[in-house]
């Protein structure tokens, strides 16, 4: 038995496959559940209901979405030019101290004038992130994969300290964080009394650019030839390393976004647990989107419906709301394996 290219893919089986992984994870997942002695259909139901079933459960997954759209899409990116961006966290943070840096009183601007301001220092910080490995990997081979992961270590204890020492909030009763962002600085919410800030619109703007920058552009284009066979594409005259530069930037920049939207329109302030992991569920993202800019903001509402109606779930039903992360990872699973199976067929000897 082996592998082999397929040499037509009709539409049957690049949208068939995918529609089996679907189906395969969730009868897979309501087996647990059903071992778990409670009823597949009412665990589905809740985690549904928890995460759409009122105005409240709707805006909390979206605003648990907007992070893994920025987060999603950087993954999104340097997949696919074969850079391997693992370090989504180090770039959120880095897009996240420099907007408690400049957000806290340092720049006394206005909000027209503010809030671009700190957009485009998240951006150029998550960028400087990966911009880092990405040198290493042109310039000496090194593998970005261990670079751009260990990355995350050091920039958590980055954090850390300049939370327990330049940027602690001296009013913070002692707790590891920083000063709040003025109120210039501050993302408008876009339902009043709620959380859904305006950085999810940012997102899903930012998804409509990549998609054109991935599809209408001659950057795209050059990544997309890179990662396909990046002999091929240097042969052909296209600079890879300058490409591979210049994916890290983007990527960086949105991983960066994440941060600010975080700092700026939810928390409020910098603080060493922003981030649950939104760097490494982004790549779940990207791979459950097919790399697809605008599909990333349909997975990242997926795995944020997942999580937030499990937690709701949980509470009634008695079911661990850790079926939610073994639902996330067996959908990624079941998806690689299609998408593999779209690309190329078994064939027995």
């Amino acid at each position: 038995m082996r592998l082999e290219p397929r040499e037509h893919r009709p539409l049957t089986i690049v949208g068939g496959y995918p529609a089996l992984a679907i189906l395969f994870a969730a009868a897979f997942c309501a087996m647990l559940v059903a071992f778990s002695g409670a009823s597949p259909f009412s665990v589905f139901a809740l985690i549904a209901k928890g995460a759409a079933g009122s105005q409240f459960a709707l805006l909390e997954t979206l605003t648990r979405a907007t992070p893994l759209i920025f987060t999603g899409l950087a993954a999104a990116v340097a997949f696919r030019a074969k850079l391997w961006n693992i370090g989504g966290e180090a770039q959120l943070y880095a897009g996240a101290v420099l907007t408690a840096v400049f957000g806290t009183g340092l720049l006394p601007l206005p909000a027209p004038l503010l809030i671009p301001i700190l957009m485009i220092a998240a951006i150029l910080g998550g960028a400087a992130m990966l911009s880092i490995p990405t040198f290493l990997k042109t310039r000496f081979g090194v593998d970005e994969v261990v670079t751009t992961l260990l990355l995350n270590f050091i920039a958590l204890l980055f954090v850390s300290l300049l939370l327990e020492g330049p940027l602690k909030d001296p009013m913070g009763l002692g707790w590891p964080q920083s000063k709040k962002v003025i109120a210039e600085a501050a993302l408008p919410k876009l339902i009043q009394g709620k959380r859904l800030h305006f950085g999810f619109i940012i997102a899903i703007a930012a998804a409509v650019v990549v998609w054109i920058i991935d599809r209408r552009s001659a950057l795209g284009y050059e990544m997309r030839a890179v990662g396909d066979n990046p002999k091929a594409a240097r042969f052909a005259g296209i600079p890879v390393n300058r490409v591979f530069i210049k994916t890290a930037l983007l990527s960086g920049g949105l991983a960066g976004l994440a941060g600010f939207s975080e700092v700026a329109g939810l928390k409020g302030n910098l603080t060493l647990d922003l981030s649950p992991g939104f760097g490494y569920t982004g790549i779940v993202v990207a791979m459950l989107a097919m790399l697809h800019p605008i599909g990333v903001v349909a997975a990242a509402i997926f795995v944020a419906a997942v999580f937030v109606g499990a937690d709701a779930m949980s509470r009634t039903a008695g079911v661990p709301s850790y079926i939610a992360q073994v639902m996330v990872a067996v959908s990624l699973l079941a998806m690689v394996t299609a998408v593999m199976f779209t690309r190329y067929r078994l064939r027995w000897r």
